[in-house]
């Protein structure tokens, strides 16, 4: 027997579940025969029907006859069965999809196994090659349930509230209560009790309503449709948001280095990770700047370009009848053209209508003299580097962000260019995430958390948590006692 064993009253069984497992709104006590036999189980991880025709319908035939745990075992038409007078075994049997009947002054408590197995659908958005192939979907218990199923601990709280006074929308706060910071947990839920809406019925409308700049194109709270980041996240101290009807989680809070991060970073090895994730970060900065210094150099600043580039490009602009700023700009939005006309159609005929009306369009462009080959290929590099962002969300501010770069560009050069990206400084530095930093660890500076912030390194670094958002527990594994284990496999 694991840990302390069962009461013998019944209501103490109850008090010290509702200790161990505090703030689980999916956590079902049910009393039975007039207070003599109790039975536990939560919600979200078991199948309702198995319960009632199993379980529930022999224990009503039984009535009152149920007075030993030898009783209930004969009534049970299942094979998973198990007896045990430990709560530790209790609460594990809870958490895994386990039905448990207590009777009153026995001591002992009967599992029975009638979990459900969560119906996740495949992701859309977030891809892995490597990982998990499981994404949330519009059924609300059904998201509780694959959280739940990742991360077994009673730690995990499940908090129950509503929002929109006409559409009373089911929602979930998730966070583990011992790592998770208490004031981070409590600024969330009073942001979304304080709301006074009629209807929120999709996560990111209730993301803009609770972050803490509505003004900035920036998102302050991500977005994901992946369960295991989810999972991630939690076990950093993140909290989760789960809304019904919706097939995203929202997290917060966040960095802007997390929209830059794949739950792949974690599956495949640390030197593999780390250069696709630095491969991922200047593909983003590239798409920002690369049409912008092209009309800067090309405006004021030719004298930099080497002399042999410099003729090819003079050669492939001597029939634009356009200074470079239009021209980028024509190019730039006829790229977003093709890519939202891409999103819109169904996914056969829209990747088709991309690659072919890019061609064609492109050809045509070159042809009538309305663009250079050298400035196509520059804004098709931009466009196809944005891509790379794991977020759809942060893609599309990567894309936003180059049209005021290049009108600046073509204003003010170099110098515009500089302005701009100064400016872009100035306003993530003021940016913060439920009151926290969103330039962390860049700002305040943290040299210790740069590795975790941007880096992926190996495994045994990583014994402790980062220090954002200050989590309650900020020890994942001892590293000494991996070294000494290491030490003994060698």
């Amino acid at each position: 027997m694991l840990g302390p064993g069962l009461p013998a009253s019944l209501e103490e069984v109850v008090g010290q579940l509702r200790q161990k497992l505090p703030r689980s709104a999916d956590l079902v006590v049910r009393t039975l025969h007039r207070g003599q036999l109790g039975v536990f189980y939560i919600s979200s991880l078991i199948d309702q029907d198995r319960l009632q025709r199993s379980v529930l319908a022999p224990l009503q035939r039984l009535g009152g006859r149920a007075a030993t745990p030898q009783a209930l075992l004969d009534i049970v038409p299942l094979g998973s069965v198990q007896v045990t007078r430990a709560l530790a075994d209790l609460i594990d049997g809870l958490l895994s999809g386990w039905v448990c009947l207590v009777l009153d002054s026995q001591k002992q408590a009967v599992l029975v196994q009638v979990d459900a197995t969560p119906q996740a659908a495949e992701p859309q958005r977030e891809y892995a090659v490597v990982g998990q192939q499981a994404a949330f979907t519009e059924d609300f218990n059904t998201n509780v349930a694959l959280v739940r199923k990742m991360l077994p601990d009673s730690s995990l709280c499940n908090e129950a509230l509503s929002v929109g006074t006409r559409s009373k929308t089911r929602l979930s706060l998730l966070y583990v209560r011992d790592i998770a910071s208490e004031q981070n947990v409590n600024s969330i839920r009073q942001r979304i009790t304080d709301l006074e809406i009629d209807s929120v019925t999709n996560i990111s409308v209730l993301s803009h309503l609770i972050d803490d700049n509505s003004l900035s194109v920036f998102a302050q709270m991500m977005l994901t449709e992946r369960p295991d980041l989810v999972t991630y996240a939690l076990m950093e101290g993140k909290i989760a948001v789960l809304l019904d009807g919706s097939s995203l989680a929202c997290l917060a809070p966040c960095t802007i280095w997390d929209f830059m991060k794949t739950s792949e970073d974690y599956n495949m090895r640390w030197n593999l990770a780390l250069f696709v994730r630095g491969l991922r970060v200047f593909a983003m900065l590239s798409s920002t700047l690369i049409t912008a210094l092209y009309v800067a150099a090309l405006t004021y600043h030719y004298q930099v370009i080497p002399i042999n580039l410099l003729d090819s490009l003079i050669e492939s602009r001597l029939r634009v009848p356009f200074p470079p700023l239009y021209e980028a700009l024509l190019l730039e939005v006829i790229i977003e053209l093709l890519r939202e006309a891409g999103a819109r159609l169904p996914t056969k005929v829209g990747q088709t209508m991309g690659i072919v009306g890019g061609i064609v369009i492109g050809e045509a462009a070159v042809q009538a003299g309305f663009t250079s080959n050298i400035l196509i290929m520059l804004v098709a590099l931009g466009a196809l580097a944005s891509f790379t962002a794991p977020n759809y969300i942060f893609g599309m501010v990567i894309r936003l962000l180059r049209f005021p770069m290049i009108l600046l560009a073509g204003w003010l050069g170099m110098l515009g260019v500089m302005f701009g990206t100064a400016f872009l400084m100035l306003h993530l530095l003021r940016m913060t995430s439920l009151g926290h930093p969103y330039l962390w660890p860049l700002y305040p500076l943290r040299w210790k958390n740069w590795r975790e912030a941007l880096l992926r390194i190996r495994m045994p670094a990583y014994a402790h948590r980062s220090s954002y958002g200050r989590p309650e527990d900020t020890q994942r594994f001892s590293a000494v006692h991996a070294r000494e284990q290491h030490d003994i496999d060698e």
